[in-house]
């Protein structure tokens, strides 16, 4: 600083052009080896996660197979006692013996998660896809749970464009929003509204389930999915795995935006009404 050194760097003004072409040639080779290696990282990560959930698929699914026999013959013996009182003339007057037809179908539907529960440890590739409407799915599954809202005074805010459509099994479907929804309501506070919103956004459907409930933290969301890992208290964690089967089934996938105190939005993609572009895995 004291002295003019400016003779030592002659070779630096006297190539200044090339001088600089090297810098910058350094330092975009500089980064092109850290961008490789971030992506490789990150490949990594995924595959580590993928390996993760698969391993938690075979969890469930053993658990499955273990149980799914004792909970189809209680069912069954239910199912066929309600059918036969409800075809029989009796005491039972028909106010009530028009309810065992809703009964009925609605042990149909546990019959039919029992066998979804079972895909997880041998997939049926032949389950009966359809063109899905969302908004009268959303309809059935805000109707089905307005009572369970009202214990809490929730209520359920439903957003759904007309033109909402997709390739899936409508039951499968159905399944898929009841335990979203349904985690929605119990996570919410006393008074407080789930808002549902689809719509569709190019080839894709997008559907909301926004709660302003106590929210997660980043661990927590992370562990979502896990067997027997739940944020309630009598929970199990096999709803929701259940959940991610059927989104990876269809070529969904699902986002949780969270945080302490803040509520949760469950952010659901599903390709939008084109069946050839769905293969079930």
């Amino acid at each position: 600083m004291l002295m003019d050194q400016s003779n030592q760097f002659l070779h630096i003004k006297e190539y200044l052009t090339g001088n600089a072409i090297n810098f910058i040639g350094s330092q975009v080779i500089i980064y092109l080896i850290y961008h490789v290696s971030y992506e490789r990282i990150k490949k990594q990560q995924l595959y580590y996660e993928q390996l993760q959930h698969s391993e938690r698929l075979k969890t469930t699914g053993q658990l499955a197979a273990a149980v799914a026999h004792e909970i189809r013959n209680p069912l069954t013996v239910v199912k066929g006692f309600l059918r036969l009182y409800s075809e029989k003339d009796g005491p039972v007057n028909k106010d009530i013996r028009g309810t065992f037809t809703l009964m009925i179908d609605e042990l149909n539907t546990a019959e039919e998660v029992i066998s979804q529960f079972l895909t997880i440890a041998k997939p049926d590739k032949d389950k009966a896809i359809e063109i899905v409407n969302i908004h009268n799915v959303l309809q059935s599954v805000t109707d089905l749970l307005k009572s369970y809202g009202l214990l809490r005074d929730n209520k359920i805010d439903l957003q759904v464009d007309e033109d909402c459509y997709i390739c899936a099994n409508n039951i499968e479907y159905k399944q898929l929003m009841i335990n979203i929804i349904k985690n929605a309501l119990e996570a919410s506070k006393i008074g407080d509204s789930v808002i549902v919103k689809a719509k569709r956004k190019k080839q894709f459907l997008e559907i909301n389930v926004i709660d302003y409930g106590n929210g997660m933290s980043e661990e927590e969301i992370k562990s979502l999915g896990t067997p027997f890992y739940s944020l309630k208290s009598n929970g199990t964690g096999l709803g929701l795995m259940i959940c991610y089967h059927i989104i990876e089934k269809y070529n969904g996938c699902i986002d949780f935006q969270s945080s302490k105190g803040q509520g949760t939005t469950v952010t659901i993609y599903f390709p939008s009404k084109n069946c050839e572009l769905i293969q079930i895995n």
